[in-house]
């Protein structure tokens, strides 16, 4: 994996939806959508499924299409496909990232954030990478969650490597 999307970033909402995708996020998106969208920029796929999700997943051109490919090996009419295909892929949008460097979000995005009445005054999103993806939170409920993460004591790198994917 060359480029991946690696740390976290705070950027402000403006009253029109519009978000600035972290410079160190949009090297990714370019590296992964050589032929780009309608307007020249990168696009990226926001998934907005999952009731129990208080968060946006955003994907970037590559990476999407991979997700798109895993839940297509899975078993046709199995559940667990039935349930990726609307959670995953129904429930997703594709954006371009305009020439500012922003995306707007999508008013069913918004609502998933917890952005859905009026944006006017201090809205923050909060940019958190997870290597081929990244989440997209409302600021407070991104902070609410690590501060529950962090009451653990365990040391992170105890994990790495204890489950390795296979195929």
């Amino acid at each position: 994996m060359a480029e991946a999307f690696r740390g976290e970033f705070y950027q402000k909402v403006d009253g029109k939806a519009r978000v600035s995708i972290p410079a160190a996020f949009r090297a990714v998106l370019n590296a992964d959508d050589p032929q780009k969208g309608e307007k020249g920029g990168a696009r990226l796929v926001l998934v907005y499924g999952g009731k129990t999700r208080n968060f946006v997943e955003g994907y970037s051109k590559r990476g999407a299409d991979q997700l798109a490919e895993d839940i297509e090996a899975m078993e046709m009419g199995s559940p667990e496909r039935v349930r990726a295909e609307r959670d995953l892929i129904s429930r997703s949008v594709m954006v371009e990232v305009d020439p500012d460097g922003r995306i707007v979000l999508p008013p069913r995005v918004r609502e998933k954030m917890g952005f859905a009445g009026d944006l006017a005054g201090e809205a923050e999103a909060a940019f958190a990478g997870f290597t081929n993806r990244f989440r997209l939170y409302r600021k407070e409920v991104y902070e609410a969650e690590l501060a529950e993460d962090d009451e653990d004591d365990v040391d992170p790198l105890t994990l790495v490597g204890r489950h390795k994917r296979t195929g």
